[in-house]
Parts: C-alpha cells; structure tokens; sequence
C-alpha cells in the first residue's frame, strides 16, 4: 500500500491534508515527562551477568553503522573504515562484523568496493544532510545518486523548520517522495531530535515518518546536540512498538551520536528488550550510529576472552570525530 494511502486509511480521511495529519499526530497519546525519564534511567541501571554481557558486546557491535561524515573525508579513509569493518579485530576472527558502513553519497562506489561480496551494507546520508536546507528536486537527485552507487540504505533528514512551523504535510510529502526513489534501498529517516525540543514532537515525528513510508527511525546527525539520549530513544522505541500494534508492520530505530561506550550499548539493548521486545535485538530493526564506540567494544570483548584489558594501543584509534 503506497504511503498516501495508507495514511488516508488509518486517518479515516478521503485526502490527505495538512489539517488531518494535524488533528491525528496531536491526538496521540502526550509523554509524561518526569515517567518518561525515571524509567530510562531506571533501566540504564540494570546489569547483566558476564555470559549475557559477552552476548550483548557481540549483539551490539554486529548493529553498528561505522561512520565517517566528514568533509574532509578521502578515499582512502573510507578504504580504511570498510577494511575495519571487514576485520574489526585481527587477532579474533570470531569477532562480529559492523551491520554497514555510513558515508556520504559520493563515497558509496568506495565502499562498495572496498567491502566486495560481505554482508556488510553501505548507507549514504542524502537530502542535505545535516541541514536538510534544499529543494526538494534537489533531495530526489541526492538520494537518486546514492542509490544508483549502489547504497544499500538512505539517510535522509527531515525538514525540521517545515515540522516545527505545524506544515506536518510537507514531510509527510518529502519522506514519501524520498521512499519512492529508494527502490530497494531502505529508509531511515533522521528525526534530529536534538531540535524538536520536546518528547511530544519526537512522538509526533515518529509516527509521521512511519505514516510516511520510512523503514528505520533515527535519532540525530551527529551534528545537532544533544544527540542520542536513552528517554528519547525510549520514545521512539515505544512508537515502532505501537505502530506495529496498529498495522502489523516492524521499523527499525537508530540512535546516532554520543555513544561511546560499551556500558552506553549494553543501556540501550536493555531498553530495546524492555520497551520494544525482542525481535528488535536484530541489525535488521536496531542500529547504533556510531565509529568510536566499536573500539570499547573491541577493547571489553578482549577483557571478557582474555581476562585482561589489552591497553590504549590494542585498537588504533582512528575513528572520525563526528560520533
């Protein structure tokens, strides 16, 4: 079912207007926020036992989307990044790869070829990253690029600015528009929840993107602070889980920026299992956005196997900057 009508089903409407999707998303069920943050903090203080720590190290790296968005970004760093991707950690080939490799548009054909036949996908960020600031021709032909170097998935940012001002139809428009030139490529649609202030937006922001067509829901570009917060990604999480209540359909979620650590991973599966379920600690329905985090990770999987830390040196630490 193409989006539009789908939308035009779930709201009981003949067209789809401004004026409905207003009425709908603001008809959702508001946040409590005080609840809201007492229950992720809540679970951020749970620990797991060493045999589910070793599993949750693994599960945790196999969802990372290894990223580089820089401007300075070359050739040959995006080389090195899917080389790490393909052999995380040489000493242990049993380490788990990276779900995918983040890069911008005109690196994808790098990518592609740098990862060969694994199994390891290429996203590409797309329609203006990070701003989202361009036309909407403009947007198309980006993400129409990408796919056509071969991505595997599209990054594209909404219009934060349109979403603000109430104009719920235009990135509704926009995210549908953007789904349709994917062909098979997946969608994660960046929420930039840093901007939208409150939970009830990023409720809102959720629910739209879904309506609209997207295959993931994704916190942030790096770019905007705060970035992945534990409350946030609780919200969302609970969004795909209700959204899945409604139409029987599963969408992924991905925060993206500031998790470093593998404590910071290991908090985020425990909410995933806790608010969402289950059948989300998967790659296909969860991911991390991050570069540096794969290094803790790395380094705590060595402790675990070999019951020392290797020191500062045992992973090279060439991860960008952005996450």
């Amino acid at each position: 079912m193409a989006p539009s009508e789908r939308a035009r089903d779930l709201l009981g409407v003949s067209r789809l207007t401004n004026s409905a999707l207003s009425s709908w998303l603001h008809g959702l069920p508001g946040v409590d926020q005080v609840g809201c943050e007492e229950r992720a903090a809540s679970l951020a203080t749970r620990s797991i036992k060493t045999t589910s720590k070793a599993w949750a190290i693994d599960t945790a790296i196999s969802m990372i989307d290894l990223t580089t968005l820089e401007g300075a970004d070359t050739p040959g760093r995006v080389r090195g990044l899917a080389t790490k991707a393909l052999v995380p950690d040489p000493s242990d080939p049993s380490t788990p790869r990276p779900a995918a490799i983040c890069v911008y548009g005109d690196m994808v054909a790098v990518a592609k070829e740098t990862l060969g036949s694994a199994d390891i996908k290429v996203a590409a960020v797309a329609t203006a990253f990070p701003s989202g600031r361009a036309s909407l021709p403009v947007k198309l032909a980006d993400t129409k690029d990408a796919v056509a170097a071969g991505a595997d998935e599209i990054d594209m940012v909404i219009d934060r600015g349109a979403f603000l001002a109430g104009d719920y139809l235009t990135v509704f428009r926009q995210i549908a528009d953007v789904k349709a030139v994917c062909g098979d490529a997946r969608l994660k649609v960046i929420l930039e929840t840093g901007e939208l202030v409150t939970y009830d937006n990023v409720r809102r922001a959720s629910w739209l993107s879904m309506l609209a067509g997207g295959d993931f829901i994704k916190t942030s570009t790096g770019k905007v602070s705060p970035a992945a917060t534990l409350p946030v990604t609780l919200v969302m999480l609970e969004a795909v889980r209700d959204w899945r209540d409604t139409t029987g359909d599963m969408v992924g979620v991905k925060p993206a920026g500031g998790i470093r650590t593998s404590k910071d991973a290991i908090r985020f599966l425990v909410t995933v299992n806790e608010v969402a379920g289950e059948e989300w600690l998967d790659n296909h329905w969860f991911r991390f956005g991050a570069s540096s985090l794969l290094n803790d990770l790395l380094l705590q999987r060595q402790r675990l196997r070999t019951g020392a830390y290797s020191g500062a040196d045992y992973i090279a630490d060439d991860s960008p900057s952005l996450y």
